[in-house]
């Protein structure tokens, strides 16, 4: 086996080197294999990461995998293991110093007020409580309380028009009993330990990484039933998403370039042709973006109670996805 990539690591604890280890990446034959290391004095104990031929399927493995192990306090004897920019640096510094200081100090009083806040309004606007606020927000509003706009426009996350919109309400809560924290709050960055810090970065991460395994994962679900000749309902099944969410999915693939026509045939034979081309027309007048206008244009404001929406909602993402295929191609050529 041929090795492509490897770096040590270090973890050490008041300065000592207490553990050592290697992260590798080889190539056999077509094969990826990429592996982690932990060295001691009388033996090595090495555990395969990844085995298979999709680099980009390793790649995933490999951050999250390196994120867990970072996280865990080890360091790299070269930076620059994760090939992309560094977090904790530049202008977004501050930011993520305020966010972990809010979850080393919380104020879970202050949080539970600002959590029952969101689910009025959220209720009251017929929003999901993550449009209104963020649970992250949240916990920053509750740790430094804001008592001003002006302060409150500090915290990352709340924008001029969520401020404007929702901050009248949010000082409202916070202006009760004393804060111990002033503003604005350059001082929260000399109170970190930076190498606690460093390893918090390396646990969001991780969170990262997961996900977007996970998500690859499913990708590629959908990828081989596909070429199997399924259509939606089984790739929902093997994959585990509901029907719109695999939609979803789908349309991701096909941003990607990948080719659905024949799925596509096959899911809509059943929409009569003029019903294709009344959406297909409501798209060229309407765009693309929202689904709803395009619904009532070809179907009307009142839909009867017995009309399957869901699936009219489906077809209108399937063919919204042939759509934006002719609208890239059409630019393409000219």
């Amino acid at each position: 086996m041929q090795i492509v990539f490897l770096n040590s690591m270090e973890k050490r604890e008041g300065g000592e080197l207490i553990q050592g280890a290697q992260v590798w990446i080889g190539e056999e034959q077509g094969v990826w294999r990429m592996g982690w290391n932990e060295l001691s004095s009388d033996e090595a104990g090495e555990i395969l990461w990844y085995e298979g031929e999709s680099w980009s399927e390793m790649l995933h493995v490999y951050r999250h995998r390196l994120s867990v192990k970072l996280g865990e306090g080890f360091r790299p004897v070269i930076d620059g293991i994760f090939h992309e920019k560094e977090d904790g640096k530049g202008k977004s510094a501050l930011a993520q110093k305020l966010v972990f200081y809010s979850e080393l100090h919380p104020n879970e009083a202050l949080f539970l007020e600002l959590s029952a806040w969101r689910r009025r309004r959220a209720a009251a606007e017929r929003k999901a409580p993550y449009l209104i606020a963020s649970n992250r927000l949240l916990r920053l509003i509750s740790v430094f309380q804001p008592r001003t706009r002006e302060e409150l426009m500090q915290l990352p996350g709340m924008g001029e028009a969520k401020s404007a919109e929702y901050g009248p309400e949010l000082l409202e809560l916070t202006q009760q009993g004393e804060r111990p924290y002033s503003f604005p709050l350059g001082w929260v960055e000399g109170t970190l330990d930076e190498e606690e810090f460093r390893s918090w970065l390396y646990k969001q991460k991780e969170v990262k990484y997961r996900v977007e395994m996970e998500r690859y994962g499913l990708r590629r679900v959908l990828l081989e039933s596909m070429a199997e000749g399924h259509g939606i309902e089984e790739m929902s099944r093997r994959s585990g998403l509901d029907r719109r969410e695999t939609v979803e999915l789908l349309e991701e693939l096909e941003k990607d370039g990948y080719d659905l026509d024949a799925l596509l045939m096959n899911e809509l034979h059943e929409l009569p042709e003029m019903e294709q081309a009344a959406i297909w027309q409501a798209y060229e007048e309407l765009g693309d973006t929202f689904l709803k206008p395009v619904l009532q244009r070809v179907y009307g404001t009142d839909l009867p109670p017995e009309s399957n929406v869901e699936k009219k909602y489906e077809q209108l993402r399937l063919i919204r996805i042939r759509f934006r295929r002719h609208c890239s191609s059409v630019q393409s050529a000219g």
